[in-house]
């Protein structure tokens, strides 16, 4: 047996430990990219998703994992990793914080949640996608890119539908970034309470957190709160109530 064949075969049988080793790395280079090229206006995990969805491309069916040396990104890509992730994200949260803001830090949430999803789930429509599964799938990708997927799984959508459900979040991500320290000033983004508010009606943690810190990092931990929420409340609203009644309207 050769050396490659040697090196091959120890890496398929240590295929889930490949997969951290390959998305870590994929992450440092999007942080590097994003402090160096972009001076962190776009985010690094933004990079990172986005060059995922690229590499995908040219997989199978399942993405790379469909070539037996990566095949263990099935299973850090799995259902039972991604539940993992959006436990892991809520376990920061304190919901004694978030009452601090008083109703108009509640409301945000839901009313931040209602009308992302439906933007999403209208332009997603008149894309083509008029089906109740995918209209839900598509505006759930818009509140972030982890509801949409959640949500997709949840109602039997399409890996295609899926995957655009992903690329909206990004493409969300990106943009909440960017227009952030932009419009800081003028909607008074500039204390704990509006950042609280602000990321409750945006939701994207990543985007939220990336614009605060390029508006004032001392804002990022707030922002971050109710913007986790915001992805909790998504996983609940879209694949349930959100779901039955874009098929009670659409049908």
């Amino acid at each position: 047996m050769s050396g490659i064949e040697v090196i091959d075969n120890l890496l398929i049988k240590n295929g889930l430990i490949l997969a951290f080793l390959t998305v870590g790395l994929m992450i440092l280079v999007s942080e590097l990219i994003s402090r160096k090229v972009f001076n962190k206006r776009i985010p690094g995990v933004a990079l990172a998703i986005i060059a995922a969805l690229i590499i995908a491309y040219f997989g199978g069916d399942k993405g790379i994992a469909d070539y037996p040396v990566f095949a263990g990104m099935a299973l850090l890509g799995g259902s039972m990793f991604r539940d993992f992730t959006i436990v892991a994200t809520a376990m920061g949260a304190s919901l004694s914080e978030l009452r601090k803001t008083g109703v108009a830090g509640v409301l945000s949430l839901f009313i931040g949640v209602t009308v992302t999803f439906f933007i999403g789930g209208t332009i997603g429509y008149f894309m083509g996608y008029t089906d109740a599964v995918s209209f839900t799938t598509i505006g759930a990708g818009a509140c972030t890119y982890i509801v949409g997927p959640v949500t997709g799984a949840a109602i039997g959508a399409s890996s295609d539908v899926i995957a655009i459900s992903i690329a909206t979040g990004v493409v969300k991500t990106i943009f909440v970034t960017i227009i952030t320290p932009i419009v800081a000033k003028r909607i008074g983004l500039d204390n704990p309470g509006t950042a609280m508010i602000f990321g409750g009606m945006i939701g994207t943690t990543s985007g939220v957190a990336a614009g605060l810190a390029a508006t004032d990092p001392k804002l990022v931990p707030y922002g971050a709160l109710t913007a986790t929420f915001y992805t909790g409340i998504g996983v609940l609203l879209c694949p349930s109530i959100f779901y039955l009644l874009v098929v009670y309207v659409l049908r």
